[in-house]
C-alpha cells in the first residue's frame, strides 16, 4: 500500500469484536464501529527495524491502518480511541466504493503521562489512491512521519520560514484557525450592529484580526 518497502508490510486484520469486548467502548462509539466501519487493516509497519530509516526520538513507530467505510462519513471519535489505546502514531488511509483518503493527527506525548494527545485531525480530499500525496521521505522515523502529516496538510502547514518545525507550523495554523472564528464572529456581528459608532468600533476591530490573520500566512 501506498508503495511503502514490503519489508514494512504486516497485513493482519483487526476484529471490530476486539475492540467491543477488550476496551472501554461507549455505546456511542460501539455504533459508529458497527454503523459506519466495515473493516480495519493494520497494514503497515514502519521502523527502523523494517526500514533503513534511523530510530526516531519522538516517533518510534508509525502504523498505517486501512479502514473499509460504509459510507464517507467516519466520526473523529475512532480516531481518537484508536489514537488513544495504540501507543504509536498511525496514519489512516480511509477506503469507500474504491476512492481513498488520508487522515494524520498530531500526536504527542501527555506531559507526566504515557499517553498521547491529539489535538486536530488533518486530511486529504477523497481521491484515487495512486493520487494520494504520500511518499516515504525523510532519514528518519521522525522525519516520515513530519512529512506525511506536512504532506497531507497541504497549505494548511507549509513552513513559513526555512527551518519551521512541524510543532511550530500547527501553532501558527492553529492560531490562524482562531483568528479565522474570531473575524466570522465578528463580521456577523457588524451586520446586526444598528448603531453606527459601535459599527465603527467593530469594524476597527476587523480590521485589526485581519491584519493579524495575513502576517501568520
Amino acid at each position: 500500500m501506498l508503495g511503502l518497502p514490503k519489508t514494512t508490510e504486516f497485513n493482519k486484520r483487526i476484529p471490530k469484536q476486539k475492540f467491543y469486548d477488550n476496551l472501554a467502548v461507549t455505546p456511542a462509539l460501539k455504533k459508529v464501529f458497527t454503523d459506519q466501519i466495515k473493516t480495519i487493516c493494520w497494514r503497515n509497519k514502519i521502523a527502523d527495524s523494517t526500514t533503513n530509516l534511523a530510530s526516531g526520538t519522538a516517533v518510534t513507530e508509525l502504523e498505517v491502518f486501512e479502514v473499509k467505510l460504509n459510507s464517507q462519513i467516519l466520526d473523529d471519535s475512532f480516531l481518537r480511541q484508536m489514537d488513544k489505546e495504540i501507543p504509536y502514531h498511525i496514519l489512516f488511509i480511509l477506503e469507500y466504493e474504491g476512492k481513498y483518503k488520508a487522515v494524520i493527527g498530531y500526536k504527542e506525548e501527555s506531559y507526566g503521562n504515557t499517553a498521547f494527545k491529539v489535538n486536530r485531525y488533518y486530511s486529504t480530499e477523497w481521491m484515487d489512491e495512486d493520487a494520494l500525496p504520500l511518499k516515504l521521505e525523510g532519514l528518519s522515523v521522525d522525519s516520515v512521519y513530519e512529512n506525511f502529516v506536512r504532506q497531507i496538510a497541504g497549505d494548511a502547514l507549509a513552513a513559513s520560514e526555512a527551518g519551521e518545525s512541524l510543532k511550530e507550523s500547527i501553532a501558527r495554523d492553529e492560531k490562524r484557525q482562531a483568528l479565522q472564528t474570531q473575524i466570522a464572529k465578528l463580521q456577523k456581528k457588524i451586520k446586526r450592529e444598528k448603531q453606527l459608532n459601535k459599527q465603527m468600533e467593530l469594524n476597527a476591530l476587523l480590521k485589526k484580526l485581519s491584519k493579524e490573520w495575513e502576517e501568520i500566512l
